[in-house]
């Protein structure tokens, strides 16, 4: 499967921006809570701080407000003694065990010193009945005010916002901890408060159902004078939600986005990315543009920036023009675009020799701004490139791309499995080695059980007996099974075969230039298919268009976008999506607050319309970046329509796989 570029209109869409869902509503919606919940406790105050909220605070606030509103000093929430000098001391955590029973030290070894402080403990998003427990059971209970910050949707971007949860795919699939359903619910029940109810709600998956029956549940009962909460929505369609359950091979591939890759090989947190600080330097009054495309060409300048002292950067297209042309493009076709943008650049720059005359001078000076911006920018994800790229011709690299090919087309399963054995032998990152053993076993499905048996064995030698907990929890999600497979297992096998003909999940050499696939070189996202079902039929159902240009090559014109189509439920592709595990629906809501199952008439509810309208796509369970990248494109090519992407975090196969090495 080839690495070809997308046919993407890196243009912004004409679009009224009356009809737009405006996300910074939400961001100023986290900003008060947080303010408020300040402002509750009188005087100046110590903030002490779960780690893991620090990427989403981040996109909310700023240093300065908290100061404005009385924090005196921060802390990380970590283990030993805090040193508060103020009297007031405000717990911001995720209701976990590990956060409790450090808050209960740090009141315990006050007492003990004769401290006397003020204790608030705000829980993210709302207060929890296992903190209280273990808070009472340390015998602090009574010390400790206990309040809750709602911090629900955060925007990543435009068209992206998520929960920053990261453990929401742990805590349903293996604990059978359904808080982060009612935390989704919450989150898009605000949505429904603030632009009105979905009209439809569609989605697939055991847990999207239920989701969907606590959101109505919820619904019903909200106060009816609240504004919007029971009207229908002018600006929103439809919401369409995803079980991540339903979709498992799509996050244990190999993400080979732009964006993707970046998180990926270096990692990405709330958006931001740690990356060597001379990137983000400014360039020099000499440093032309194709000097700085050309900077740290060689092997020394490559491991000069990756010997660099790190500084985190928030990657962007709200400040990053260039970003958002390369975020969703295969990283095959990066490098030509990041020429093109140097020599326009450079031409822009040798501009100014032409300039002549006072009129032509100051108009270059007005420009000149902006090509500084630019320029900084070239650097910057040339360097990136350049610490991304090596790594993505390490032969590792390209074994797994190849195993997990093969697996996906079904060719010859025995063979890769052995070929993961040898990977094993070398001692590859146990991710990487997982993440296709996983793939594995659910493509062949299951696999043979003393091949498992061996497998589990070297495993277990190489990296270590304390990955056996990792093991065993994989087999009780099914991901890593035996032949022939247990009664549960066997209802979570995923048809593979017949869906990769029914829902064209690989595609062609040919035909990857005009399609979702380019995300993976040649397999659809079957989550990004699903969505196609229902919001661009015509995707699926008419013929693909064979490719005309090489990879990278500048995309030949295009056809005129097609007018999106109103949404119709699963019409056309009931029996597919019927064809594996997981619950279908489909409601149309009503502005009573009453809801139907989809069918014939219900259909006419939602009429046609010539205004643009967004589709909210909600993943339970966490989405990667190449579904993000592959729902844009659907909108890049059709007219009326916008995705609201939303999920419970960020993920790649490799942040699922240390989730679920994690204890409780």
């Amino acid at each position: 499967m080839p690495s070809t570029a997308p046919s993407i209109d890196s243009s912004k869409p004409e679009i009224d921006p009356s009809q737009v869902v405006d996300v910074g509503v939400l961001k100023e919606l986290a900003k008060r809570y947080l303010v408020d919940a300040l402002n509750s406790v009188n005087g100046p105050k110590t903030l002490v701080l779960d780690p893991s909220l620090a990427g989403p605070l981040g996109l909310v606030t700023e240093v300065a407000l908290l100061k404005q509103h009385g924090v005196d000093k921060m802390f990380w929430l970590e283990p030993g003694p805090l040193q508060a000098t103020t009297t007031n001391i405000i717990y911001l955590c995720r209701p976990q065990v590990q956060w409790a029973k450090l808050i209960a030290e740090h009141v315990k070894q006050h007492t003990k010193e004769s401290q006397n402080h003020v204790y608030t403990l705000l829980v993210v998003p709302r207060e929890s009945s296992v903190v209280k427990r273990i808070l009472e059971d340390e015998g602090v209970l009574g010390d400790i005010h206990i309040s809750e910050y709602n911090l629900q949707f955060i925007p990543l971007e435009d068209d992206l916002i998520s929960l920053e949860y990261d453990h929401a795919f742990k805590e349903i699939w293996l604990d059978g901890d359904e808080t982060a359903v009612y935390n989704s619910a919450q989150a898009l029940l605000t949505l429904q408060k603030i632009y009105g109810l979905f009209p439809r709600i569609i989605g697939k998956g055991d847990h999207a159902a239920k989701l969907k029956n606590l959101l109505k549940r919820l619904q019903s009962q909200s106060p009816r004078q609240a504004p919007g909460s029971h009207t229908l929505s002018e600006k929103i369609d439809s919401l369409f939600i995803i079980d991540r359950r339903v979709d498992m091979v799509t996050p244990l591939l190999t993400q080979l986005t732009y964006q993707g890759l970046v998180d990926e090989l270096m990692g990405m947190t709330s958006g931001h990315v740690e990356l060597p600080a001379s990137l983000l330097a400014a360039p020099t009054a000499q440093q032309t543009p194709s000097a700085s495309a050309a900077a740290s060409t060689s092997a020394a300048g490559r491991t000069a920036l990756t010997k660099e002292k790190k500084k985190k950067h928030h990657l962007t297209a709200a400040n990053d023009t260039l970003f958002r042309d390369l975020r969703d493009l295969n990283f095959s076709v990066v490098g030509a675009n990041l020429s093109r943008h140097a020599h326009r650049l450079d031409s822009e720059y040798q501009s100014r020799h032409q300039a002549k005359t006072v009129p032509q001078l100051k108009e270059f000076v007005g420009k000149l701004g902006g090509l500084q911006t630019e320029t900084q920018s070239l650097k910057l994800h040339t360097g990136l490139c350049e610490i991304v790229d090596p790594q993505t011709k390490t032969e590792v690299f390209n074994k797994s791309l190849e195993i997990q090919q093969n697996l996906l087309a079904l060719y010859d399963v025995n063979a890769q499995i052995s070929a993961i054995e040898d990977l094993v032998a070398q001692g590859v990152d146990v991710a990487v080695v997982l993440r296709l053993l996983c793939l594995a076993s659910i493509v062949a499905p299951g696999i043979k059980p003393k091949v498992f048996e061996n497998l589990s064995r070297e495993i277990l030698q190489t990296y270590g007996y304390h990955y056996l907990p990792l093991l065993l929890n994989l087999s009780t999600l099914h991901l890593l099974t035996t032949q022939p497979l247990s009664p549960a297992a066997q209802s979570l096998k995923l048809p593979l075969s017949a869906l990769k003909k029914s829902l064209r999940l690989l595609t062609e050499e040919n035909e990857t230039d005009n399609d979702i696939s380019y995300v993976y070189s040649g397999y659809a996202p079957l989550s990004v298919r699903l969505v196609q079902c229902v919001a661009q039929k015509g995707a699926l159902l008419a013929a693909p268009a064979p490719v005309g240009e090489e990879a990278g090559a500048v995309p030949k014109a295009k056809a005129p976008k097609t007018r999106s189509h109103p949404i119709v439920g699963w019409k056309g592709f009931e029996d597919v999506v019927a064809s594996f595990p997981g619950e279908v629906f489909d409601v149309v809501q009503a502005p009573d607050g009453g809801a139907t199952d989809s069918s014939a008439n219900a259909v006419s509810v939602l009429l046609p319309r010539e205004d643009t309208t967004t589709t909210v796509v909600f993943f339970l369970g966490g989405c990667t970046y190449t579904e993000v990248a592959a729902l844009r494109w659907m909108a890049s090519q059709m007219r009326g329509r916008r995705f609201l992407i939303a999920t419970t975090g960020i993920i790649k196969g490799s942040s699922l796989i240390e989730d679920l090495a994690t204890s409780l």
